[in-house]
């Protein structure tokens, strides 16, 4: 099987890339798609991505828990925002998570609408992630949110972790891939240092909300891979 693997490193490139039969991995590490993961992971029912801010309003007399970021901080008036400390057990274990983020939410809407299948990486289900893509029979773009549709490091270094794990189950990579493996090869011995370059890194410092950080960057602690079914992210169901 010749499958190929791709990187896509901003959702503003991602027209350039044919996905209708590709498994879409999006990856926002800092901190949406850690998010995702931890929360489903924590028994969370489903989360909801939605596009804008407003949109949580829809939701809002339905029971669900409304999650809100822009530019890094939890929008007024809203439960909480992209803090992976918001989706513990105690917090989303059998409730429905409503979700808007500045990036990530975003990515994960541009692919919905092409791709075959959507999934959400970080690096709490890296393991888990790429043994599962290991067994399917499709392609794989990993889509990069970036910052605002600009390149970002943080999520081209998960990229490249991908890549480094699967290398051996496809034939094609493209050049972004070879880029972004390259990079976590560099990095992977001390992701946190290596990350202390990110422009990201340095706004969410400026938040203090440096434990954020360190908790996203934590390996294999969730055996969770958030999948979209219609508008909600659920665990994917590995029977």
């Amino acid at each position: 099987m010749h499958r190929k693997i791709e990187v896509c490193l901003t959702p503003a490139l991602l027209d350039l890339y044919t996905i209708e039969d590709s498994i879409v991995v999006v990856i926002d590490v800092l901190r949406a798609t850690s998010s995702m993961v931890y929360g489903l992971d924590n028994g969370a029912l489903a989360i909801i991505p939605v596009a804008q801010v407003e949109d949580c309003l829809l939701y809002k007399d339905m029971g669900h828990l409304l999650a809100a970021e822009r530019n890094g901080e939890v929008v007024e008036g809203y439960d909480f925002g992209n803090s992976p400390f918001s989706y513990t057990k105690e917090k989303v274990a059998g409730k429905t998570v409503v979700l808007t983020t500045t990036n990530g939410t975003k990515a994960l809407h541009m692919a919905r609408t092409r791709a075959h299948q959507v999934v959400i990486g970080s690096f709490l289900n890296l393991e888990f992630l790429c043994k599962w893509l290991k067994q399917q029979d499709k392609d794989v773009l990993l889509l990069c949110a970036g910052w605002k549709d600009q390149f970002n490091l943080e999520d081209t270094l998960f990229a490249g972790a991908v890549v480094s794990e699967l290398r051996s189950s496809f034939s094609h990579f493209d050049d972004s891939s070879v880029a972004a493996e390259d990079l976590y090869i560099l990095a992977k011995k001390d992701l946190r240092n290596y990350m202390m370059k990110s422009s990201h890194s340095h706004r969410l410092a400026a938040l203090n909300i440096e434990e954020d950080v360190k908790f996203c960057l934590q390996l294999n602690i969730c055996q969770t891979i958030p999948v979209l079914q219609g508008d909600e992210l659920v665990a994917l169901d590995f029977n």
